[in-house]
């Protein structure tokens, strides 16, 4: 039963058309693509409580106050997810969490689709960014 959630996880995303490029279930990730969508390289934690979507956008090569409110502002557009910074302070990510315990196909659906949107409207401004 342990793993019956990062299976049906597998089963919605194949079910959606997503390419499947790492399967570990011992260690529950997956990583997806959809390039159609904006997807790729994306990574996915499955576990008992949580699923954990995150995803590499861009790495910001001059950061500035500007960037990083440009950023936080959009934050506020975006209906699923965020973008967050890793450690370092320079590599932007969207990010995204659900609870496992009664989580629906299209809650997952509508989180990952919601970076596809994302990149469609803000391509321009990411490449800015990172330039």
């Amino acid at each position: 039963m342990k793993n019956q959630i990062f299976r049906t996880v597998k089963e919605w995303l194949l079910d959606s058309g997503f390419n499947i490029t790492l399967d570990d279930e011992a260690r529950r990730i997956l990583i997806i693509e959809k390039e159609t969508h904006g997807i790729k390289n994306m990574i996915l934690i499955v576990s008992d409580s949580i699923l954990i979507m995150e995803q590499f956008l861009f790495e910001v090569k001059n950061p500035s106050e500007k960037i990083y409110k440009t950023l936080l502002q959009k934050n506020r557009d975006i209906v699923h997810g965020a973008f967050a910074l890793d450690n370092t302070g320079k590599r932007v990510i969207f990010r995204d969490t659900l609870p496992t315990d009664n989580m629906a196909q299209n809650e997952l659906m509508a989180s990952i689709n919601s970076l596809g949107i994302l990149v469609g409207e803000f391509t321009h401004e990411m490449i800015e960014m990172s330039k």
